[in-house]
């Protein structure tokens, strides 16, 4: 599949759409069976807590996966995306409620690159802070 982006189309600064999504203890436990990650500061409150943190936390690589979904939807084509880099800034607090967490995802353009490329630096926020730091990604556009 093509990007359905085009390089001559997009500016530095686009912006591209943002997104938030939900995050539920369940979001947990089955990206715990898809990633082999059993790690209980991802399930258990009672021991999450015991080790400091200040409740259930998703896994860094779940996070990391939901801003990397704002780029293959916006490009159209997962195997756009050339390069995918972040730094875990903050855990996503999960509570076991109703509600769960959020994670809001936001892009921009940063840079036009050769070869119909184009560097797009992402934030991600839960809970009105930063949980990614220096997301950036390169993503080849048709």
């Amino acid at each position: 599949m093509a990007a359905t982006v085009g390089y001559d189309d997009v500016q530095v600064g686009a912006q591209l759409p943002a997104q938030t999504f939900p995050v539920q203890r369940v979001n947990l436990v089955m990206y715990a069976g898809a990633s082999g990650d059993f790690n209980v500061i991802h399930w258990n409150e009672r021991i999450a807590t015991a080790v400091g943190l200040p409740n259930v936390i998703a896994h860094g690589m779940f996070t990391m996966a939901q801003a990397g979904r704002v780029l293959t939807d916006w490009v159209g084509d997962p195997g756009a995306v050339l390069e995918y880099g972040v730094r875990f800034s903050r855990p996503v607090v999960v509570p076991d409620d109703e509600r769960g967490a959020a994670i809001e995802v936001t892009g921009v353009v940063a840079e036009k690159l050769d070869g119909n490329r184009v560097a797009v630096d992402l934030s991600a926020t839960s809970a009105g802070q930063g949980v990614l730091a220096k997301a950036r990604a390169v993503v080849q556009l048709g």
